[in-house]
């Protein structure tokens, strides 16, 4: 059994520049199921939080948002949780 809340990170560009984000493989699943459903590239969701999030002035940081965005994925689309692993 995987343990809980232990952090995946993962690399991408967002604006040219290469980052990583560190989340719980739990968050990853909800926002790789959300991005596919809206039919964009989970960069391109990420791209889009990050420059909301910068539009809204939102004193969080970019983890934080994405963590936020898939809790309200979840509410907003419960089927979403059938990606979350069982094991």
């Amino acid at each position: 059994m995987r343990r809980l809340m232990a952090m995946e990170k993962r690399s991408l560009s967002l604006k040219g520049h290469r980052t990583s984000i560190a989340l719980e493989p739990e968050f990853w699943c909800i926002l790789d199921a959300l991005a596919k459903e809206q039919d964009q590239s989970l960069p391109s969701l990420i791209t889009d939080v990050d420059e909301s999030r910068i539009t809204d002035e939102y004193d969080g940081g970019l983890a934080s948002a994405l963590r936020v965005l898939a809790l309200k994925a979840l509410v907003l689309h419960p089927t979403l949780g059938k990606y979350l692993d069982k094991e």
